[in-house]
């Protein structure tokens, strides 16, 4: 099976402050899967290391409907670079017949259920990321790393 997954659950060096969130589980995966990393904030245009970012009075739904928007710590909106790296994360997804994402939680592009809240206090809120959203919009089955992705794997 194909699986999009967040480039920095597999090591790379992707995060907004050079850092990863490497998973051993999710790296694993490659022995049965054929795992393809994205990160839609670089596919969108935005550099490493770039500013935190969080959605503002929204979710990612809202930020695709134009509802809300993305902004950095310095309150930059980054809306356009999020979609933009979002409709690239579906386009590799299409391109290589994904039905399944492991995205990082918490992440304005990734996270899946949970978001921080817009005001960079760490404040955890319901709601999903703009990639999150647009790959569930689209039929793709979403986990983050803390999810039972094992099972539907198997």
């Amino acid at each position: 099976m194909n699986i999009l997954v967040s480039a920095c659950l597999l090591g790379i060096n992707s995060r907004y402050d050079s850092g990863n969130n490497y998973n051993e589980e999710i790296a694993e995966l490659r022995s049965k899967h054929f795992l393809i990393p994205i990160c839609p904030e670089q596919l969108g245009g935005l550099s490493t290391p770039r500013l935190p970012a969080e959605i503002s009075k929204g979710n990612g739904s809202d930020v695709l409907s134009g509802r809300s928007y993305v902004k950095n710590s310095c309150n930059i909106d980054l809306s356009a670079q999020f979609i933009k790296g979002s409709m690239e994360a579906l386009n590799i997804a299409i391109l290589y017949g994904c039905s399944v994402a492991i995205l990082k939680a918490k992440s304005p592009s990734c996270g899946k259920d949970h978001i921080y809240d817009g005001t960079f206090s760490k404040t955890i809120r319901n709601g999903n990321g703009v990639s999150a959203q647009i790959l569930i919009d689209n039929g793709i089955k979403v986990f983050n790393e803390s999810e039972d992705f094992l099972s539907y794997l198997e």
